[in-house]
């Protein structure tokens, strides 16, 4: 895609790689930066060949969370309006988009970016990555959806620790205690980040839309609540080509070749 100034955005395989790409200032968020991955993110629920998305950073930082040099200044905007214009409307738009979406932290990821990173369906780092609420350093409270989001991966005892303390969790700690889902040597981050999204890729999109629908409103359903959307999302995975596809290649003892549909 032509016109990003502060992204980079390719595609591979049916894989979609949105790049932060403000590596001087550690990946932080500002307002163009905001509106260019919501306009990334956009292009890949559009475009059906589209079918994992990775969020990742350029340079030695995932994201260091909001740009704090923009909230300076006279007609600097508050933080209510950032929050509420760009960062709350980008986390609800990652928990939307029924594709699976793939963090990779390649570095350090503080404030609103570690939260970014963790409103992603699936978070992957290099060992040498870090996590921090930074947020009790500057008198803030976590934001980007980090007060939902922590503590339902780590624990509320955890989740309020490392909150209050502003404490630096390493990659490794973080996969120990759930906070993501795997960290891999630097030496081999981009090839297992690549090999990941790309298998994810041939999956059955649909199907992976649908788990991710079902996970959203686990969060907050009755056993008998969800018992009930299981039934329903499962009639419509069903109805899938991907879903026939798989039984056809179960009978025929081959390995299935999803299209996504």
């Amino acid at each position: 895609m032509e016109g990003y100034k502060t992204i980079l955005f390719s595609t591979a395989e049916g894989a979609a790689t949105i790049t932060l790409n403000r590596p001087n200032v550690f990946n932080s968020f500002n307002e163009q930066l905001a509106t260019e991955v919501k306009a990334a993110l956009t292009v890949c629920q559009e475009d059906e060949a589209i079918r994992a998305i990775v969020l990742t950073g350029a340079g030695k930082a995932f994201c260091a969370g909001q740009d704090l040099q923009e909230i300076t200044g006279d007609d600097a905007p508050s933080l209510s309006t950032i929050l509420s214009e760009r960062l709350n409307p980008l986390v609800l738009l990652i928990r939307e988009i029924e594709k699976p979406i793939i963090a990779a932290v390649n570095g350090v990821a503080a404030g609103a970016g570690a939260n970014i990173a963790l409103a992603c369906d699936v978070t992957i780092a290099t060992q040498s990555a870090s996590f921090i609420q930074a947020f009790s350093k500057v008198g803030l409270i976590p934001d980007s959806g980090g007060t939902f989001f922590l503590p339902r991966l780590i624990g509320q005892q955890r989740a309020m620790g490392l909150m209050m303390t502003g404490e630096k969790i390493s990659a490794e700690d973080a996969e120990r205690m759930g906070m993501i889902y795997k960290s891999f040597s630097d030496g081999v981050f981009h090839k297992e980040v690549n090999d990941f999204a790309q298998r994810i890729a041939r999956m059955p999109t649909k199907a992976l839309g649908l788990t991710k629908r079902a996970l959203n409103y686990s969060f907050e359903n009755t056993l008998e609540r969800q018992l009930a959307i299981e039934d329903n999302l499962q009639a419509e995975a069903s109805l899938t080509e991907d879903f026939q596809e798989g039984v056809a290649a179960f009978v025929e003892k081959r390995h299935p070749v999803f299209s996504g549909k």
